[in-house]
């Protein structure tokens, strides 16, 4: 045995209950009551404090080129900001090249993030090219143990619904997931010129040309396109709330759909576009009206939200000043790796959700979705990743405070009652009260089991 947590109040799901957790060569090896230390046990004293399952940050985009420049945090900085707050797995999008064979995609990305990665790490592929036998790629991809892709409706690198629908039918056939960012791409590009020749540039067009129904009638499309062919979808950072309710009917007919949000979209409105730093809240899709806020909360409460996820991609100031005066030069993407987390353990100790409910969309839902097999949750044979969380502590989230690369954030000056103080990861402390204290090259790559297939 080389570490033994006592005393905590350990959180699952389906329970929570006082019990001690025994782990050795970085796997949890007994869960039990006054469990017994040996000689050179390292004990750490939990009581009066939360044990919980690491997080599972499903959605980042580290060091990824976009509008001109590359996303401010690079795979040391953003696994490090994972530690320290409490996610002990991130998921990257590997953005294939045209022409490029799938498998090649991620080893291509796993070369960068392997020796820098400080907390474990696995890929999702990001879809841009199926001519010839590309498509067939996504069979070795998942053999690989990279079992979901996402496509683009929006971007340049956006694909054509054709595409899409094969991607779907593709995918059905191998067991993979497919996930989606669903935005209606025509008549985005509509509006941004009809408000760009009326002059009117700042922030808030970026909402106004991206608004609700634009979100919502994506989804519309790619929830039908899935129905028809009876596979398997997952929308990510959905933001409206027609959208959720078509999520719930999905779910309600049978279909297995699975839905995504993010801490921002749970906590502002579309009425930070208005602000004079409105710009560092552009992200797409773009933050929402508070009828939609609200309808997350209670797709949450619901069950019909099935993840917390981040869509992590901070730039620095000076490159979102780039659209200081024409809303589509501001590089798009807010920073939350190290928020997130406790953003929602936050809210379950004020009692906005239960703290079984924030794991259960934090760290279960994602390990049992995206086939991970030894994360996510609290019992024996699985990879030590615990957090130790301290429901009295405050703490104030400052651009200074957290452990990114960036020189700003939208959650500057918000006061959370509660906060992780231990992180480990494969049972080694990574975190420790406020202090980084892992390294680079720590976190492996998360080889992942297929889904299964009629």
């Amino acid at each position: 045995m080389d570490l033994l947590i006592k005393n905590g109040t350990l959180i699952n799901s389906k329970e929570n209950s006082r019990a001690d957790i025994a782990v050795e060569n970085g796997k949890i090896t007994a869960i039990g009551k006054d469990l017994q230390a040996k000689e050179k046990t390292e004990i750490v004293d939990a009581a009066g404090k939360l044990v919980l399952p690491g997080a599972i940050d499903v959605h980042t985009h580290l060091a990824m080129p976009f509008g001109g420049t590359i996303s401010a945090d690079g795979y040391f900085s953003g696994t490090r900001a994972a530690a320290c707050g409490g996610t002990t797995t991130v998921f990257d999008f590997a953005l294939q090249d045209f022409n490029e064979n799938l498998v090649d995609t991620v080893k291509r990305r796993d070369a960068l993030a392997a020796p820098e990665a400080a907390v474990d790490y696995a890929f999702h592929v990001g879809v841009k090219d199926v001519h010839g036998d590309l498509l067939n790629s996504m069979t070795e991809a998942v053999a690989y143990g990279v079992p979901s892709f996402k496509v683009f409706m929006v971007y340049d690198f956006g694909v054509t619904d054709g595409v899409f629908y094969q991607i779907l039918e593709k995918a059905k056939e191998c067991g993979a997931l497919i996930s989606v960012h669903a935005e209606n791409k025509e008549i985005i590009n509509v509006l941004t010129e009809r408000y760009l020749s009326q002059g009117k540039t700042s922030a808030w067009y970026h909402y106004k040309s991206r608004p609700e129904f634009v979100e919502a009638e994506a989804d519309y499309r790619a929830i039908k396109w899935a129905k028809s062919l009876n596979t398997s979808l997952y929308i990510v950072h959905l933001a409206n709330k027609e959208g959720v309710e078509m999520v719930t009917r999905a779910k309600e007919e049978g279909y297995e759909i699975y839905a995504e949000t993010c801490p921002q979209y749970l906590h502002f409105t579309k009425e930070v576009y208005k602000r004079e730093d409105g710009r560092n809240f552009v992200c797409s899709p773009p933050i929402k009206g508070a009828e939609s806020k609200d309808a997350l909360w209670e797709a949450i409460k619901r069950g019909d939200i099935d993840t917390i996820a981040t869509d992590h991609c901070p730039f620095q100031s000076y490159e979102k000043d780039w659209g200081k005066d024409d809303f589509t030069k501001i590089p798009n993407g807010c920073a939350a790796i190290e928020n997130m987390y406790p953003y929602m353990l936050a809210a379950a100790n004020a009692g906005k959700i239960s703290f079984q409910k924030a794991v259960e969309l934090c760290c279960e839902n994602p390990a049992r979705i995206f086939g991970c097999q030894e994360k996510g949750f609290l019992s024996v044979g699985k990879d030590a990743d615990i957090v130790i969380y301290d429901t009295n502590k405050d703490f104030t989230i400052t651009c200074e405070s957290m452990h990114s690369d960036y020189d700003h954030t939208i959650w500057e000056g918000l006061n959370l009652h509660g906060y992780p103080v231990q992180t480990y990861s494969r049972g080694r402390l990574v975190y420790d009260k406020g202090e980084f204290v892992g390294e680079a090259g720590w976190g492996k790559l998360v080889k992942r089991v297929p889904r299964v297939t009629s």
